[in-house]
């Protein structure tokens, strides 16, 4: 269990960003139980304005309301800011490595904004963690977080995160203020965290939240193709020839956790968990079964002969295809 902010949580949490279409269409009767689900398993929600523009805030807000829950209780929640989504606001380009930019602003102003806003679509007195979704390129990191320090200061918001940022930033941001979680994609699928971002989060003493802890599915074993629309046709590890190299490598994964009678999924985060008692991985779900295999992870102990298996399966860079970030 993680206790952040006086509440003990799995370290297993909900990423809801799969509620808002990128893996297809989800309607909002369903999702909101899918939250009301998660809640009821005390897991941190995790989730960003840009998420269906605001619409998965609201998603959250209807599902802390159904759910009977007030700012005053366990519930916890996560949210991100800085990706641009409104038509009048304007931001600095960056490019990303699945051929589309994003417009980000970390300008203190926004950042003010940012945080009023999403307190009112969820519905709460204060935002649990706040995120700087991705370091604003045109903006000093320094006065991003220091706008971030003013909501805390303000009561806010109760602790502040980063997510997408390199070891130096994490650094510079805990400079200014305490730096209490980074999201950072790190699974099986992708390794390259543990160069240099895993140990900058430990010698802050932070928590690291993994984003697209089983590879955008991928590690599920139930990824061979993506439908028209699905926003993981942009992942280069997800096409092509890429795909098919990685399919290939996967099939002694998931032969692996069949021997261990666990799912490749349970595999996967059971094996995250053991890399470090401060990693909290974030897999999405639209159905509650699924959450429930999720957190039977927390369970699982895998021995050193199966972990040093994993790093001869799924050495860092093993799986063909660039990153995001």
């Amino acid at each position: 269990m993680f206790t952040v902010n006086s509440k003990p949580l799995p370290r297993i949490g909900y990423g809801a960003m799969v509620l808002e279409g990128f893996y297809g269409a989800c309607d909002d009767a369903a999702a909101v139980q899918t939250l009301q689900h998660a809640i009821a398993r005390n897991m941190m929600l995790d989730t960003a304005d840009f998420y269906g523009a605001g619409h998965n805030e609201s998603l959250i807000q209807r599902a802390l309301q159904q759910a009977g829950k007030t700012s005053g209780n366990s519930a916890f929640v996560a949210t991100k800011f800085g990706i641009v989504f409104e038509e009048d606001q304007s931001g600095n380009q960056l490019d990303t490595g699945w051929g589309f930019p994003l417009t980000i602003n970390g300008s203190p102003r926004y950042v003010a904004r940012a945080v009023d806003n999403s307190l009112a679509r969820l519905g709460v007195e204060q935002i649990d963690l706040l995120y700087a979704h991705f370091p604003d390129p045109g903006t000093p990191l320094a006065e991003t977080v220091g706008a971030m320090a003013d909501a805390v200061q303000a009561g806010k918001v109760a602790a502040i995160g980063l997510s997408n940022a390199s070891a130096q930033q994490i650094m510079q941001a805990h400079e200014v203020h305490p730096v209490a979680a980074v999201q950072y994609e790190y699974s099986l699928f992708r390794r390259e965290a543990e160069v240099d971002i895993l140990p900058a989060v430990n010698a802050i003493g932070a928590r690291l939240v993994c984003w697209s802890p089983l590879g955008a599915g991928f590690l599920t074993g139930t990824v061979d193709k993506l439908a028209e629309g699905d926003f993981r046709n942009a992942n280069p590890k997800l096409q092509g020839e890429n795909l098919a190299r990685n399919l290939q490598r996967l099939e002694g994964i998931k032969t692996l956790a069949a021997d261990l009678c666990i799912s490749p999924a349970q595999l996967a985060l059971a094996w995250l968990l053991a890399q470090g008692d401060n990693i909290m991985p974030i897999p999405g779900s639209r159905r509650a079964a699924r959450i429930d295999e999720n957190l039977a992870a927390l369970d699982i102990e895998l021995s050193a002969d199966t972990l040093r298996r994993l790093d001869e399966l799924a050495p860092r860079g093993a799986f063909a295809g660039g990153t995001l970030v």
